[in-house]
């Protein structure tokens, strides 16, 4: 019997450690033809990914896109053409960690690094003195709230803000619920290492399918682009050490939700109510409590976390009504 279980383990061990060095998935076509249709530029010796399409003949308007945790740029695939069809310039990047750009480690990820890499992306383009759209979602909205407090304090080199509409992101800490996972791995000490390491397609699948509505879950295919970028350049194994963007929310609440309350450029917020990570209407009501000038796009009911994954349509038209508000 002793023999037995010795000779499991034999055959256990080489298995598991294949397992831990398993590749990334290969790209799918339409994640092939995104990283194809873009371009690399280096903010401290990091390789940064972005996208950068011409668009609307005799518009001079510029957006720009920062997209969530744990995602990346392809998550605003689904509206880009849209988007081409109303402004000259359509911008967005993986944040280093994400995506297709680096993902170094040991590193100190944080909003305020993020925030550069936007700011030297604009300079690297040639639009440091041209003024800008900022559309967010999730993550990306704490690193806009962070360029807007650049652009508000009138600091060197920052981007200037034209307008900024902001969707389901955590902008209030008290309101600002993580996932269990989330939770575990920004909190796990010693088991970190192991859990990023033995992060797989299922369990990432699952996660993320709890802040997606009922009614409008991803596709299989659609989950694995996502686990795909995540996986590329082992991104699985730094989602620890950008976690720490919830305490960052917290320690730099007031500077944060200070820009959002004092600045003047037009604001919007489009929002899904089925998010369970900002819930309603407890978010909600927050939101118009703190930023009463802010205008304000619900969609409907059944529409959670990923608004412009789960109604591309909608999100699309609340933004452009917004943009051609003002």
């Amino acid at each position: 019997m002793r023999e037995w279980w010795i000779q499991v383990g034999l055959l256990t061990v080489p298995l598991i450690a294949v397992y831990l060095h398993i590749p990334p998935p290969k790209l799918s076509p339409a994640l092939h033809s995104w990283r194809s249709s873009g371009k690399y530029f280096t903010y401290k010796k990091q390789n940064i990914f972005y996208r950068d399409s011409s668009g609307a003949v005799g518009s001079s308007d510029i957006v720009v896109l920062l997209h969530g945790f744990p995602t990346s740029s392809y998550d605003w695939y689904k509206i880009w053409e849209g988007l081409t069809e109303r402004f000259h310039r359509v911008i967005a990047l993986d944040f280093v960690g994400f995506g297709f750009s680096d993902k170094p480690r040991p590193h100190r990820y944080s909003i305020f690094e993020q925030a550069s890499i936007v700011e030297r992306l604009l300079n690297h383009l040639g639009l440091q003195n041209q003024r800008v759209n900022l559309l967010s979602h999730d993550y990306g909205d704490t690193v806009a709230q962070e360029l807007l407090h650049r652009y508000e304090q009138n600091k060197t080199g920052s981007v200037l803000i034209n307008s900024l509409c902001l969707s389901n992101g955590g902008i209030f800490p008290e309101t600002h619920y993580p996932r269990f996972i989330q939770k575990i791995l920004k909190d796990g000490g010693l088991l970190t290492p192991i859990i990023t390491r033995l992060a797989n397609y299922y369990v990432f699948a699952r996660g993320l399918g709890a802040v997606f509505g009922p009614y409008t879950q991803p596709s299989e295919a659609e989950y694995w682009d996502m686990w795909t970028a995540v996986r590329t350049n082992d991104g699985n194994l730094v989602l620890d050490s950008i976690l720490q963007y919830i305490n960052q929310r917290k320690q730099h609440r007031d500077r944060w939700v200070g820009a959002l309350k004092s600045t003047s450029v037009p604001l919007h917020l489009i929002y899904g109510p089925l998010d369970p990570v900002n819930p309603y209407p407890e978010f909600l009501q927050l939101y118009k409590k703190v930023l009463p000038t802010s205008t304000v796009s619900v969609l409907d009911d059944h529409i959670s976390h990923y608004p412009q994954l789960e109604d591309p349509l909608g999100f699309l038209n609340a933004y452009l009504s917004f943009i051609n508000s003002f």
